[in-house]
């Protein structure tokens, strides 16, 4: 579903820039233009935030991260 129409950004959009760090508005306007130009998506750019960061709070981390995190601490 497209959220933001004045920049063509979708959920999926959305989605992808919380994978790659975006946990705020403010991260999604800098990242995708979200509610940068008329602002009528703000409050759905929001909530489709607020789902993509309960998402990938639920999802675990690959088994690899965790390995990779305990080796640094290791050898700090």
């Amino acid at each position: 579903m497209y959220v933001c129409v004045c920049n063509a950004v979708t959920e999926r959009h959305i989605g992808k820039a919380v994978e790659n760090g975006a946990s705020t508005l403010r991260d999604l306007r800098q990242q995708l233009g979200v509610a940068g130009e008329c602002g009528r998506c703000a409050t759905c750019a929001r909530d489709c935030l607020r789902n993509a960061l309960a998402e990938r709070a639920q999802t675990p981390a690959p088994a690899g991260l965790f390995s990779t995190l305990s080796l640094a601490a290791e050898a700090a």
